[in-house]
């Protein structure tokens, strides 16, 4: 590893790396649509598989789905709290 690298990674521009991946995805998008995103993921879940063939473990299977569950709960909740407006 080279240690000025290093530095210059974690001293980086966060604010404008964010814009840079936005723009990035935005731009796959709109030339590729919503099936790119599709793509991206199964290759990123093929390679997890490849790194760790007992990914995900039953463990965090549950934990992922937890935290689905809390999201939808949270959407749900802003839903209603929308619609009574």
């Amino acid at each position: 590893m080279n240690r000025d690298a290093i530095r210059r990674f974690v001293r980086r521009d966060r604010e404008a790396v964010d814009t840079l991946r936005r723009s990035h995805w935005v731009q796959v998008y709109r030339e590729h649509g919503p099936d790119a995103a599709w793509r991206v993921a199964q290759a990123l879940r093929a390679h997890m598989r490849a790194v760790r063939p007992d990914w995900p473990s039953a463990a965090e299977r549950r934990d992922d789905l937890r935290h689905h569950l809390a999201l939808k709960q949270k959407l749900d909740r802003t839903a209603h709290a929308l619609s009574r407006r």
